[in-house]
């Protein structure tokens, strides 16, 4: 399919091969959610026959080159020292190269330097232009700026993210909980709820055994791991002082929490004051294609306390796994947790769900067959299907913009 620079009477099919121009704030070597979408739908929509490019910072001068990949020297987030702001005077300059490209649409996919240069890069290219709202900013921003009082800060967040998604053709969320989110914003634009789902290498079993091992932790030891960034947004306060009140009934039960940002020294801290010290176990990022799997599969249950997950990926690949989920289910984690589908849903009481964790642990019987529900109900969340859905949607809003 060639880019429709004026959109004239273009027509759209389906089957067509299409060219997409991405833009990100982030992407890896930085671990978090977006990173893993973008890399998910990427890999799906290349199987698919799709061609992808995607603009995003440079993090380190030997970042990995791939071909797909246009870096852009970024500076340093200054509270926020993962992260990176994409140098504007260089994304600019792209629309030469660009232009030549025949793109057929661009994909926005984070909500600062990356939305207003993709806003400007589409109006120059004569793209149509969509968005994913991956964030729901509003829930977090005062874990980061917590001297500026709530109110303004969610009033702040609620205009910009209305400006930003009327600014575009079309608007992806991941779930039905942001969808909502977005409606009641005042968001004019379509919105179509597309989850990234997983990939099929996260079926592939790890090995606990070696990652036990590795760690010194008794094979038969009782094992809850959490995986996502270590942030103050995960809620991860609120696993401990659940470990806390199960530690009294399984005296030797491990919280493994794979992952690094902002909240790890919190997070020690209060490890301590609890006197939870053996009873924690910080591992640090863990390479996704290998030791990652092997840390899932090292346990018995999966916790999670997130309040803010737009999607919860984590909940799937945990359950890909074949390991039992305990979680809360608030925003999009209420599109992936059901009953009798691989997870204990609890509410965000320390006792209640330190009562779940322990069924499971405590019975062998119930957690094989929540185990077993797991790995079923997983398979269904495959990420070629959604990709699928982009991929039409990705044409229908080419073919809404011909008509303008």
């Amino acid at each position: 399919m060639h880019s429709q620079r004026h959109y004239a009477g273009a027509r759209v099919e389906r089957s067509i091969i299409m060219h997409i121009l991405m833009i990100s704030d982030v992407y890896f070597p930085r671990i978090n959610g977006v990173s893993t979408s973008i890399r998910t739908f990427r890999n799906e929509l290349i199987n698919l026959g799709h061609q992808i490019t995607l603009i995003a910072p440079q993090y380190l001068n030997n970042d990995c080159q791939e071909d797909w990949i246009i870096r852009i020297p970024a500076w340093t987030v200054p509270l926020d020292p993962e992260d990176r702001i994409m140098k504007y005077k260089f994304i600019s300059t792209l629309t030469s190269v660009l232009s030549d490209r025949k793109f057929d649409l661009l994909h926005i996919q984070t909500p600062f330097m990356a939305h207003y240069a993709g806003i400007a890069l589409s109006k120059a290219l004569k793209l149509p232009r969509v968005v994913t709202y991956h964030t729901h900013f509003e829930e977090y921003f005062h874990h980061y700026l917590p001297w500026v009082p709530r109110s303004i800060l969610r009033h702040g967040s609620r205009l910009i993210n209305r400006l930003q998604c009327n600014d575009v053709d079309a608007v992806i969320v991941p779930s039905l909980a942001m969808l909502e989110i977005l409606q009641n914003y005042g968001i004019k634009r379509p919105v179509e709820v597309i989850a990234t789902g997983i990939d099929q290498q996260l079926f592939t079993p790890g090995n606990g055994k070696s990652f036990r091992q590795k760690h010194n932790i008794d094979p038969a030891r009782p094992v809850l791991v959490h995986i996502g960034r270590v942030a103050h947004e995960k809620n991860i306060d609120f696993l401990l002082h659940m470990l806390d009140v199960l530690r009294h009934s399984i005296p030797d039960v491990l919280l493994i929490i794979a992952g690094e940002g902002p909240a790890e020294n919190h997070l020690r801290q209060l490890v301590t004051r609890l006197n939870l010290i053996h009873h924690v176990l910080f591992v640090g990022y863990l390479e996704r294609s290998t030791e990652l799997l092997d840390c899932y599969r090292a346990g018995n249950v999966f916790v999670f306390g997130s309040r803010t997950e737009t999607q919860g990926l984590v909940l799937l690949e945990a359950m890909a796994q074949a390991i039992p989920v305990v979680s809360i289910a608030e925003l999009g984690t209420r599109d992936i947790l059901r009953a009798n589908k691989g997870a204990l849903i609890s509410r965000e009481d320390k006792h209640e769900f330190a009562g779940k964790v322990r069924s499971l642990l405590q019975d062998n019987e119930f957690h094989a067959r929540v185990s077993a529900e797991a790995y079923a109900y997983s398979t269904s969340w495959s990420a070629r299907a959604f990709a699928e859905k982009a991929v039409n949607f990705y044409a229908d809003t080419i073919r809404q913009a011909s008509r303008h």
